[in-house]
């Protein structure tokens, strides 16, 4: 058996490791890996699986809050206390790489995984969102690959049966070759159902259940550590393939047999695959295993065992059982006609013993597999980009004000990083299972019901990565700032953060220094909100080569936030009500353009820093309209981001054909006043009957608010001159997308 063969330092530098790496592995067995060992190191100690060039990073974020039941790591996802005897589990992962690839399946495998993570938990899932980032939508081969991906997230999602609820697209040049493909997923579970990831009690059984393995996504792993290159279409096969009607039914089998109680633990095989799987449950309960991988059910006669090891194929889980009661999970999944296998049992010492035909193939220990354990760990160096310095040089008086400002109000609104989704969204199904609450009801969080509770789940997902790669650490402050601010606007309180770190190559000292204060960023800001990280995923290496240089695309660290609301009856809606209801701007205006889609496609601008930001204002802001919006004296709430002020209030008014007459501040540009990106600024919207609460209410807060104008029956005025009306943007608004995908 050739997998059975010394290797040599030249067989680990091809397989991704290092070659310090090697002498590592070696004096950990004590002796020269065969294949198959060292291609479970290859794929355990990639930057995927081990995080071994962020973790030292990853350990400064905040992992204590008010409603936490699981710390960052101790299971496969977030889990917070949600009231009523619930948790809500919840995790967001990337699958970059493979939808660069195959649009089609890269996207609809991250969607089946991390839902796989969330029911293996033992919870239900409610809710999907994404987060995606694209290269020029005038490109022919992002058309291509938007197309895929977003068909791929529908297809799998509405056919699992869980909705869509919300997400981001955006489009910049960076991102032509690397496209970012991140999925997100919530679920709820009654306390004291879940299931842990875990290994222990010598004897007991190890089951392996759902698909057959193949040799779809062997690699994989590494193959997300590495760089996209010319010839990366030749690794195909490190892509999965997916099927969300066996991953539901593999759902509903997975909650029953965890009913039983015979159910020791369970983890879903993701990256890596059954040594992922074995290792991670194996190291955490302090046990080891024997596996058999010729009972392993396969799709291709003939598999290698590290084949068999690797391999990714989807809608597949490892569980420990009980020994004496195999029989009660055997019945459950012959029930829901799935494989269940058992191929091995668990053992004392830690060691993972790998047999094929009665052959031992790989004896390697768990613990030196896994982060935290064995696995390397490397703090890298870092230095200042030198575009950072350009950035900070920005001078607004140097850029004129247009003459024709509707005109750019018109171009903004067309803007594919600014107008409807529409296209994307109407290809999911956000309804089925009854729970979304928002489609009919905008708001700037989508909100999840859950049933015979008066409370609901309030979740996001948030960054703009041109904050980030201006200034990363306020940058990413903000990405942390705007998701609480979706979370409040819409009448939750912020709760806990996933992430999902998409950045360059670690390797690169300008890179690397991108996701340090990316960090420190964060860090602070979930300080602040008392949203502490449960966990998420690192993705390195995003980025493509021009010429000889390598690119990396803007440092995107995705957040992912839930909150709660309290009350469903008390849900704030971002659309206007009335006309004549009073416009009210809470937070200052200030005199900024910088990193605003105005100065970038307007003015040609790329170099400027974050936009205006305090970290303490923010939150005095957000904590004045959370209080408003119990007290109910709010129509309508939003913040204002993407496209300023103008295209917080269009957004407000193209609900129900309505407008706005406002007025601007003198002592502010006017370009800045309607398009800049300030931040911690919030509209909402009062009736008059209410006028004089809440005057009363916000005067008695410490946080500036103006009375910028009223809502009208559908025109549009601005210091008195007509803007147009309102049906003139929302054809505009709502078609850019579609219009620029349908003409190749």
């Amino acid at each position: 058996m050739d997998s059975l063969k010394e290797t040599n330092v030249d067989t680990a530098e091809k397989l991704g490791l290092l070659p310090e790496e090697y002498e590592k592995i070696k004096n950990l067995l004590g002796r020269k890996p065969n294949f198959n060992e060292i291609s479970i190191y290859s794929v355990m100690w990639s930057e995927h699986c081990s995080y071994k060039n962020s973790i030292t990073w990853l350990k400064t974020l905040p992992r204590e809050g008010p409603h936490m039941m699981a710390k960052a790591g101790e299971e496969n996802a977030g889990l917070v206390d949600i009231g009523d005897k619930l948790a809500c589990a919840f995790k967001i992962e990337s699958h970059n790489h493979p939808s660069a690839i195959e649009p089609y399946q890269g996207a609809a495998t991250g969607v089946g995984g991390i839902n796989r993570d969330i029911f293996t938990m033992g919870a239900r899932p409610v809710a999907q969102l994404n987060s995606l980032r694209f290269g020029n939508i005038k490109n022919e081969r992002t058309k291509m690959l938007m197309k895929g991906v977003v068909k791929g997230i529908g297809d799998y999602g509405n056919a699992f049966g869980v909705p869509t609820v919300g997400g981001e697209v955006y489009f910049e040049d960076c991102y032509n070759t690397n496209i970012l493909v991140n999925a997100m997923s919530v679920g709820v579970v009654p306390h004291g159902k879940t299931v842990k990831a875990i290994s222990y009690g010598e004897g007991n059984p190890v089951f392996i259940v759902g698909s057959a393995t193949g040799k779809d996504g062997i690699h994989g792993a590494t193959f997300a550590s590495g760089d996209l290159h010319e010839s990366s279409h030749e690794d195909l096969p490190s892509v999965q393939v997916g099927d969300p009607f066996q991953e539901k039914l593999l759902l509903e089998a997975t909650l029953e047999v965890i009913e039983t109680g015979a159910v020791v633990g369970m983890q879903d095989m993701g990256a890596a695959g059954i040594i992922c799987s074995t290792s991670e449950m194996s190291a955490k309960g302090e046990h080891g295993m024997v596996i058999h991988l010729d009972k392993v059910p396969t799709r291709q006669a003939n598999m290698e065992p590290w084949e068999i090891l690797l391999s990714e194929s989807q809608e597949r889980m490892l569980i420990v059982g009980i020994k004496g009661r195999e029989d009660e999970i055997y019945k459950v999944f012959e029930k829901w006609d799935l494989n269940c296998t058992h191929i091995g049992e668990v053992t004392t010492g830690g060691q993972l013993k790998f047999y094929m035909n009665g052959t031992l193939v790989a004896d390697v220990n768990a613990d030196s597999l896994v982060l935290g354990g064995g696995a390397p760990v490397y703090k890298r160096d870092y230095k200042e980009p030198a575009y950072i310095k350009a950035n900070k040089s920005f001078d607004i008086n140097k850029i004129a004000v247009p003459s024709d400002l509707k005109e750019v109000a018109m171009q903004l609104a067309g803007h594919p990083n600014i107008c409807s989704r529409r296209w994307v969204y109407t290809q999911y199904d956000s309804m089925v299972g009854t729970v979304n609450m928002s489609t009919n009801r905008p708001s700037d969080a989508a909100i999840v019901n859950i049933k015979n509770s008066k409370k609901a789940i309030a979740v996001t997902v948030d960054c703009n990565a041109r904050y980030v790669y201006a200034d990363p650490e306020t940058g990413c402050a903000i990405a942390v700032a705007e998701a609480a601010r979706n979370i409040v606007c819409s009448g939750g309180v912020p709760s806990a953060v996933t992430n999902c770190l998409n950045f360059g190559n670690p390797y690169n000292p300008e890179v690397y220094w991108q996701f340090v204060h990316s960090i420190k960023g964060m860090g602070k800001a979930c300080e602040k909100f008392q949203t502490p990280v449960t966990g998420g995923n690192v993705s390195f290496y995003n980025q493509s080569k021009t010429g000889n240089e390598e690119v990396p695309v803007y440092p995107t660290p995705t957040i992912g936030m839930i909150g709660l609301v309290e009350n469903k009856n008390k849900i704030a809606t971002l659309d206007f009500k009335n006309e004549g209801d009073h416009i009210f701007l809470i937070g200052a205006s200030a005199n900024d353009i910088a990193s605003s889609q105005y100065l970038v496609h307007v003015h040609g601008v790329a170099n400027s820093p974050a936009p205006q930001f305090d970290l303490d204002e923010e939150y005095n802001v957000q904590q004045v309209v959370k209080d408003l919006i119990a007290q109910q004296l709010v129509q309508s709430v939003h913040d204002v981001s993407d496209g300023g002020l103008f295209i917080s209030l269009l957004e407000s008014a193209m609900h129900r054909d309505l407008g706005f007459d406002i007025i601007t501040d003198e002592e502010i540009r006017k370009d800045a006043f309607l398009f800049g990106e300030s931040q911690s600024r919030i509209v909402v919207t009062v009736n008059e009957e209410q006028l004089d609460d809440f005057l009363n209410a916000v005067t008695a807060m410490d946080v500036e608010f103006t009375n910028i104008g009223q809502v009208t029956s559908g025109s549009i005025l601005i210091d008195q001159e007509s803007f147009g009306v309102v049906s003139d943007y929302k054809t505009l608004y709502n078609t850019s997308i579609e219009n620029e995908l349908t003409h190749s």
